[in-house]
């Protein structure tokens, strides 16, 4: 079965930056370019928020809040999927998952960042910005 795992979070002081990561496994051929995958974040406060999403030829949605300052990539070799994140904000702390939609051929619009559209999820990595 195709399984996510997030690695990566950490405490940071705003300005600073992260790199966090998903290996997925059960799925051996990310490079088919049948799948498109995604970044999300909650809080307790707020609703799930799609962050980023990238699909097999590379191209990319980011939400208007990270946009500028996330990057989402992926190495199919590797099967494991990153997002750079610098210029943090207090109001990016929130628990980062990870999410794969296997019916996906292109992303490339906002509809890429509903939660409705993914079907694995990882359990989350704890990113915290704060002084």
């Amino acid at each position: 079965e195709v399984q996510l795992m997030e690695s990566g979070g950490d405490s940071v002081q705003p300005g600073g930056s992260l790199r966090v990561s998903c290996v997925v496994s059960g799925y051996t051929d990310m490079s088919d370019r049948s799948n498109c995958m995604g970044w999300f974040r909650q809080t307790p406060e707020k609703e799930l928020e799609g962050v980023a999403t990238i699909d097999g030829f590379g191209n990319t949605v980011y939400a208007d809040s990270v946009k500028g300052r996330f990057t989402i990539s992926r190495d199919n070799t590797k099967n494991n999927l990153y997002q750079k994140m610098s210029s943090l904000k207090p109001e990016d702390t929130a628990v980062y998952y990870c999410a794969v939609d296997l019916t996906c051929r292109y992303c490339n619009r906002a509809h890429c960042l509903r939660e409705s559209k993914y079907g694995h999820w990882g359990q989350g990595t704890q990113v915290t910005v704060s002084s």
